[in-house]
């Protein structure tokens, strides 16, 4: 566990920093999770699980502990301080007029802590005009342009159905607490992260923003292509769709080959990538003539045996249950507080071999707030007082 010695506090909520935070337990880090007394909103978000709890607030957040504190209320200051000293890593993700409000600021926290790596998340960056406007990924997939890029052209704005932006942020704030960690072995001391959804969402952009900067190329909708290769998209078969890609020569002369047609292999309008993507209004439907003459498991056989990229279009439950998925750890299991295990989602990368005891699933609301309490040196007076304010 590579960060087993690394203390973290979450005053994080939703996704992107609890997201943030669960990838530093799955390293390792002992990660408590300060939530106000009304809880973290995302607890409340339908599906509801079996033990009271969303699927939402599972997801992000497995293997922390527990516990709550009215920040609003100046009875707290010392538990915040102390959480302050004991810890190596703190994130939040409140809006940063709100942060200055509540006290919980870079500089006084680095005060308090000089080796602190101090993480805040927000919606539109810590800078300009919109610093103290409130983010969510819904909106910031339309303020950032991927809502433009997304669909089918001519047709109404369509939402991605994850919530990407989200999760990435997390995992560019994760990104960036490690990048500071490695840097604190060095200079010995702490500094500020920052990370935004909106900064994760126009990096995410990639090309489709440097084609803009570089040449003034606006982007189109594609679909469920791309507009940069033929064929690359999804194609109609007798029982569905089936993803195809052949974005290079040798690629697309294998298709031909697969499909039995030489006509089109030998066609001058599709001898590479670039003529093909200038007529793929005459492409696509030769191609839909083959594939709706069969089922999508028959594609699936057939083009996988000659080489080209293919994929079925799979719903969660196939996925979930993909022996592929199931292979490279991607579904683990947590301890739920009755000794139970609850199946989540494994982590996105590994490192190194050792294989990573279950953690513990999410708790309710506040369970483990006397023992960090005493953990951080109240006595048992106190920590009841506590308990009872927060």
């Amino acid at each position: 566990m590579i960060l087993r010695d690394v203390r973290v506090v979450d005053l994080s909520r939703v996704l992107a920093g609890p997201h943030c935070t669960q990838l530093l337990a799955e390293g390792g880090a002992s990660v408590i999770k300060v939530e106000s007394p009304e809880g973290d909103e995302n607890r409340r978000w339908i599906p509801i699980m079996s033990d009271g709890i969303s699927s939402n607030f599972h997801s992000v957040n497995r293997g922390k502990r527990f516990m709550t504190l009215d920040l609003k209320s100046p009875a707290t200051s010392e538990v915040l301080k102390r959480l302050t000293e004991w810890a190596d890593v703190m994130v939040h993700s409140f809006l940063p007029s709100t942060a200055e409000r509540l006290g919980i600021s870079y500089e006084k926290m680095q005060a308090i802590n000089p080796r602190l790596i101090f993480c805040s998340i927000s919606g539109y960056g810590a800078n300009g005009p919109l610093r103290d406007k409130p983010g969510y990924d819904l909106m910031v997939q339309a303020f950032s342009g991927s809502m433009s890029v997304t669909g089918y052209e001519g047709g109404p704005p369509v939402r991605t159905g994850v919530s990407y932006i989200d999760m990435a942020t997390g995992m560019s704030a994760y990104a960036g607490i490690m990048t500071a960690l490695y840097a604190r072995t060095t200079t010995g001391a702490g500094t500020w992260v920052r990370a935004s959804l909106l900064e994760t969402a126009v990096s995410l952009m990639g090309y489709h923003a440097v084609a803009w900067l570089q040449n003034g190329i606006m982007p189109v909708k594609q679909g469920s292509g791309g507009a940069n290769q033929a064929p690359y998209q999804a194609f109609r078969c007798q029982d569905g769709f089936i993803l195809v890609g052949a974005p290079n020569n040798s690629a697309w002369l294998r298709l031909c080959g697969a499909l039995g047609d030489e006509a089109l292999a030998n066609d001058p309008r599709f001898a590479t990538n670039e003529s093909r993507v200038a007529h793929k209004a005459a492409l696509v439907p030769l191609l839909e003539a083959h594939f709706v003459r069969h089922g999508s498991a028959h594609w699936s056989e057939l083009l996988e045996a000659a080489g080209v990229a293919v994929s079925p279009i799979q719903t969660i439950d196939q996925v979930m249950t993909n022996q592929q998925v199931l292979a490279n750890d991607m579904v683990v299991q947590a301890i739920a507080p009755d000794g139970s295990s609850r199946p989540l989602l494994g982590m996105p990368f590994k490192v190194g071999d050792t294989a990573h005891p279950p953690m513990r699933s999410a708790r309710s609301l506040g369970a483990d707030a006397a023992e960090v309490l005493r953990e951080l040196g109240f006595d048992e007076t106190t920590a009841e007082a506590l308990l009872h304010r927060s």
